[in-house]
């Protein structure tokens, strides 16, 4: 989805043209219930031309490949015996308790997105099931409460917002005011 109608809200090089009440009206278009259902929102800003022309590569599918089938294999053996539940996508909120626990920093940062994001439990489960697979892809490399704050981090980041955001630090939350407005893309997860 473009960020405006002139689609350059937001733009480093490019100047938007609308004003605030059409870009508001514009991203109002898309309803808070469809939102809730998106698990990921991703920015994809403008590419420059030294980036499209470099001979450099990224990784290679099978890399991609093999992270990947080694998380849903750590997801299968987490799930070995729940009936219906293969990926962490599929956890029930049920399992979301069992596998998702969280510390109290964390329980802190949950109750405040909550209430600021006025997340339905839709959302709250979907902020829980997507920390656990991020660190599941990680290898557990970080805490839950690292991933859980680093959604509401880009989730806040993707929407037009001026609201007070707390921030998980590894000893206290702290507050930071977030007014950034970047376009949105959302990507829907498959269900395989």
């Amino acid at each position: 989805m473009d960020p405006c109608p002139c689609g350059y809200y937001g733009d480093p090089v490019k100047p938007c043209t609308c004003s605030n009440q059409v870009v508001t009206k514009y991203q109002k278009r898309i309803s808070g219930l469809l939102l809730d259902r998106i698990d990921i929102h991703v920015e994809v800003p403008r590419v420059e031309y030294e980036k499209l022309s470099d001979a450099r590569y990224g990784e290679s599918s099978e890399v991609v490949r093999a992270r990947v089938e080694a998380a849903r294999e750590r997801q299968r053996v987490r799930f070995d015996g729940k009936d219906g539940v293969t990926c962490n996508a599929d956890m029930r909120p049920a399992e979301v308790r069992k596998f998702c626990q969280l510390d109290e920093t964390c329980q802190a940062l949950m109750k405040t997105a909550m209430a600021q994001l006025q997340l339905s439990a839709r959302g709250y489960h979907r902020v829980l099931k997507l920390a656990r697979t991020i660190l599941t892809a990680s290898g557990g490399r970080k805490d839950t409460c690292f991933y859980v704050s680093n959604y509401f981090n880009h989730h806040l980041s993707t929407l037009r917002c001026n609201i007070k955001q707390e921030t998980y630090n590894k000893n206290s939350i702290s507050s930071s005011a977030v007014s950034k407005s970047i376009p949105i893309i959302p990507f829907i997860r498959s269900k395989r």
